[in-house]
């Protein structure tokens, strides 16, 4: 399972990246955001633009799984 780990990554270029992270690799993906609401809300906002489904784990909200 391919991830992407957003540790250390700027706000502002969470976008471009993780785009690019999306359409060039198969689903399922994960994303690793950890618990900053803000890094979680930035890249949901990129799957909502591209039609992607995702899943925030119960179990771990510092996960997105992008499911398709």
């Amino acid at each position: 399972l391919m991830s992407l780990d957003l540790h250390g990554i700027k706000h502002a270029d969470v976008d471009r990246i993780v785009e690019n992270f999306i359409l060039l690799n198969n689903t399922p993906l994960n994303i690793i955001t950890g618990k900053s609401d803000i890094m979680r809300h930035l890249v949901t906002k990129v799957l909502d633009r591209n039609d992607m489904k995702y899943d925030i784990p119960y179990y771990n909200a510092g996960m997105i799984k992008v499911i398709g």
